[in-house]
């Protein structure tokens, strides 16, 4: 693996220049089971700017706020050499000794979302500032107004949009201008190719992939799935589940054998595949192991020529993988397109 932290190509982001694989910090905090202890997520966040990552995805939700914390102290300091991205509208409330998720977006919860990042995140200004997910109960060009407010008043710099449709995000886009919607994109799913992808090209808006290594089935290592741990997301995740794993499996064997071909290894063929879809295309893979994340950081430099492009889109079509990347219940909160 190379250490020559050669300077990272570069994709816009809106109106900013960032490395074309970022860093989707939710993982050190949050839904793949025991978040990191805080000196190692510390280490991982400064290595990442070191590497010469320059978009650095975190996110109210992510452990309810512990993820912005971490982001804001580790890398306060540095703000100036990165473009910093948070979302609101899914955040955490006290019940029962608890905390529940709530997807809320309504104008004032985005607001108050909004002042809330912005002092975790010891920073004057986000650049970019995400609806995390439409809460449908409110129309769409409210939530987009609130975050347009916020515009105006200078407290981010950018609006974006997590998992919406074409139409959503172009009415979205009638209100103020949209610079990216974020989605979960790669081999895995393929949902954004139906009309999102098309629909940001035509509008100048970025298109940023979370989980562009397939919730890590992507990378060849991950075998077993009952050694999850009890809180990982991906124990809800049908595809995941064991009645369809074998199936799986037999894809990912596949597929680890083109990586090999391509001289790359195969969480690297998954996101040059990503970048490889269109110029207004960035990646934000997750990890919390430092060697994975200057792998990741390679992946920027690897290129694929069409036959294998063409090989991979025929082994990993639309239904190539058996079970829905959600439940019936999650699915319901997302507004995305789906193959028929």
């Amino acid at each position: 693996m190379s250490t020559s932290h050669r300077p990272a190509p570069v994709r816009a982001l809106g109106s900013a220049s960032v490395s074309a694989i970022g860093l989707g910090c939710m993982n050190v905090s949050h839904a793949y089971g025991v978040p990191l202890a805080p000196a190692a997520a510390a280490a991982l966040l400064l290595q990442a700017l070191d590497l010469g990552i320059t978009h650095f995805d975190t996110a109210t939700l992510y452990g309810f706020g512990v993820n912005e914390e971490l982001v804001g102290r580790v890398l306060g300091a540095h703000r100036s050499r990165f473009t910093l991205a948070s979302k609101g509208g899914i955040y955490g409330t006290p019940v029962d000794g608890g905390i529940q998720r709530v997807i809320d977006s309504r104008p004032a919860s985005l607001k108050r979302n909004c002042e809330d990042s912005l002092r975790r995140l010891r920073t004057d200004v986000i650049d970019l500032y995400y609806l995390h997910r439409w809460d449908k109960a409110v129309p769409i060009e409210d939530s987009v107004g609130a975050l347009a407010d916020l515009v105006r008043a200078g407290k981010i710099r950018a609006i974006g949009l997590s998992e919406v449709s074409a139409s959503t995000l172009q009415r979205a886009h009638a209100v103020h201008p949209i610079a990216a919607v974020q989605s979960e994109y790669s081999l895995c799913t393929r949902n954004p190719e139906i009309a999102v992808l098309a629909a940001c090209r035509t509008l100048g808006a970025s298109f940023v992939a979370f989980s562009p290594v397939g919730r890590g089935f992507l990378s060849g290592a991950l075998r077993d799935v009952s050694t999850f741990a009890p809180k990982d997301l991906r124990r809800s995740m049908p595809r995941f589940a064991a009645d369809n794993w074998s199936h799986n499996l037999r894809l990912l064997d596949v597929y680890t054998e083109l990586a090999r071909e391509a001289g790359c290894t195969p969480s690297q063929l998954a996101l040059a595949w990503v970048l490889a879809r269109g110029e207004h295309v960035l990646a934000i893979p997750g990890t919390t192991s430092r060697s994975h994340l200057e792998e990741n950081y390679e992946a920027a430099f690897v290129e694929l020529d069409a036959p294998l492009i063409a090989r991979l889109d025929d082994l990993f079509g639309p239904h190539a993988l058996a079970g829905p990347r959600y439940n019936a219940a999650t699915q319901l909160e997302i507004d995305t397109e789906n193959f028929p």
